[in-house]
């Protein structure tokens, strides 16, 4: 579902700056697919932000802190590096979407916190609508979708999902865990 977001913000501005988090974990599928979409939308400033390498070697030093602890892994690979790779701006740009459920079915178009505006312009769009401007401005789907994978993240911790199943059904299976934390930065 990113293209979507990343289209409308390649017509606006190809060099805007987007963030890619290289977590270490991502299925080959996803980094080919993420080299695919930004040489197809012409995007030129997707940085590739990834754990701090010191960090990883102390608390990860095997690459299986997802089987101990997902919440710490996730803050490991995730959270910590963009938290640093925001520094730089005061606002960011997120694909969240009101019909992925959960905690993000009262999501509001922007959020304000004492370090940045965070804007969800997706928010309201449904799955249909994602769909259709997918196939109006001709996008590759991400190559996991059409092997049951709604909602993609790392390869440990994302799994197929049935067709009527939650969105992120696939994300943590058998977890209570929901979102990695990310969207709990500023």
């Amino acid at each position: 579902e990113s293209a979507a977001l990343l289209h409308l913000v390649a017509q606006i501005d190809k060099d805007i700056p987007v963030v890619f988090l290289e977590t270490g974990k991502h299925f080959a599928q996803t980094l080919s697919y993420r080299k695919k979409l930004a040489a197809n939308l012409g995007l030129t400033n997707v940085r590739d932000i990834a754990p701090d390498a010191t960090a990883l070697g102390s608390r990860d030093p095997q690459g299986d802190l997802w089987k101990r602890d997902a919440d710490a892994c996730c803050t490991l690979r995730k959270v910590e590096p963009l938290g640093a790779a925001l520094d730089e701006f005061d606002a960011w740009i997120t694909g969240r979407k009101q019909f992925h459920g959960g905690g993000r079915i009262n999501l509001p178009a922007f959020e304000a916190s004492e370090t940045h505006i965070k804007v969800n312009p997706l928010i309201r769009w449904s799955k249909e609508a994602i769909g259709d401007y997918f196939t109006e401005n001709n996008l590759p789907a991400h190559p996991l979708t059409k092997q049951g994978y709604p909602s993609i993240g790392c390869w440990p911790c994302t799994h197929p999902a049935r067709a009527d199943d939650d969105v992120r059904a696939g994300r943590w299976r058998g977890a209570a865990k929901t979102e990695c934390g990310i969207h709990g930065i500023g």
